[in-house]
C-alpha cells in the first residue's frame, strides 16, 4: 500500500513538472528549418568586419564549419556585446558562437559547450598617463580610469582587481581601444590578443606593463537551457574537430599570426 501511495505522489508531482515550450527540439528544428542563427559581436580576432563589411575571424570559421557539418546555412545576427545572452534567451538566435567565456554566472540563464578555446586577459596602459607609475597598484585609485567592454568579463576583472579605480566601460572594443589610445583612459582591459594588437600597432602610445595575464578563462558556445540534444551533438563536434587539429590551426591563425590584417580596413 505505501509502495502505491509513493507512486501515486510521484506520478502526481511530475504532472506539475513545467518544460520550457521548443525545449530539447533546437537541434531538429535547425535541421527542419535549413539554416542556424548564430549570435556574434565584434571583438577581434573573433569577429571583425573584412573591408567589404563581411563578418571573418575565428568564431566566424567555426560557425560556418558548425553549419556545414549540421547540412543548414549559417545567418549570423551582430549585437553589442551585453545584448547577446539577452537574444538568445529570448529565441532571437539559436546559438552564441562570439568568445564567450565560461562562468558561473552566465551558467545560470544559458547552457555551456564544451569549452573549444581559452583566453588571457591583460592590461594595457596609456604610456603618458602612466609614465610616473612605480607599479600596477598605481592603477587602484578613484583618479584613474580604467575602461573595458560593457558586460564582458574584462569588466568585472576591472572591478574587482582595480575596485578603487572609476571605471569608464565602453560599448564596443573600438571605443575602449581609442580611449586607452588618446589618453582618455589610463587603462583597458581585454582579453588577448587585443592588447597585443594594440601595443604593437601603437607603441608610442600605450604598452603592457604585465608579462602575464591577468586571468585565463575558457570559452564555448551557448544554448538555451534544456536543449541536452544540442549540447551532445556540439560537444561530439568540439571532439571530433580537435581530434584532428583543426580547431587548433584556426585559433593558431587568428590569434598568433597577422596574416589576416590585410583584408581588415583597420584593427587597433
Amino acid at each position: 500500500m505505501k509502495f502505491l501511495k509513493a507512486l501515486f505522489f510521484l506520478a502526481l508531482s511530475s504532472a506539475f513538472i513545467i518544460t520550457p515550450a521548443g525545449a530539447g527540439e533546437l537541434l531538429n528544428n535547425i535541421q527542419k528549418s535549413g539554416e542556424i542563427k548564430v549570435g556574434v559581436s565584434i571583438m577581434p580576432p573573433w569577429v571583425m568586419e573584412n573591408k567589404k563589411g563581411e563578418l571573418i575571424g575565428f568564431e566566424i570559421d567555426i560557425a560556418k564549419q558548425l553549419a556545414k557539418d549540421i547540412g543548414v546555412k549559417v545567418i549570423f545576427k551582430q549585437y553589442q556585446w551585453k545584448q547577446l545572452i539577452n537574444a538568445l534567451v529570448k529565441g532571437d538566435i539559436d546559438i552564441i558562437a562570439s568568445g564567450l567565456s565560461i562562468t558561473p554566472k552566465r551558467a545560470l540563464t544559458i547552457n555551456y559547450s564544451n569549452p573549444y578555446s581559452s583566453s588571457g586577459y591583460r592590461l594595457v596602459t596609456n604610456l603618458n598617463l602612466t609614465k610616473d607609475f612605480d607599479s600596477i597598484k598605481d592603477l587602484n585609485n578613484e583618479k584613474i580610469y580604467i575602461t573595458a567592454v560593457k558586460g564582458t568579463v574584462s569588466a568585472t576583472l576591472a572591478a574587482k582587481i582595480f575596485p578603487k579605480a572609476t571605471l569608464d566601460l565602453r560599448k564596443t572594443e573600438k571605443e575602449a581601444s581609442a580611449a586607452v589610445i588618446n589618453g582618455v583612459v589610463h587603462a583597458f582591459i581585454a582579453p588577448s590578443p587585443i592588447p597585443e594588437f594594440i601595443s604593437l600597432k601603437h607603441s608610442s602610445e600605450v604598452d603592457l606593463p604585465l608579462k602575464n595575464p591577468l586571468l585565463t578563462t575558457k570559452e564555448a558556445f551557448a544554448v538555451r537551457k534544456g536543449n541536452q540534444e544540442m549540447l551532445n551533438f556540439l560537444n561530439s563536434w568540439i571532439i571530433a574537430h580537435n581530434a584532428h587539429d583543426w580547431i587548433e590551426s584556426s585559433h593558431e591563425y587568428w590569434f598568433n599570426s597577422m596574416k589576416w590584417q590585410r583584408q581588415v580596413a583597420d584593427v587597433h
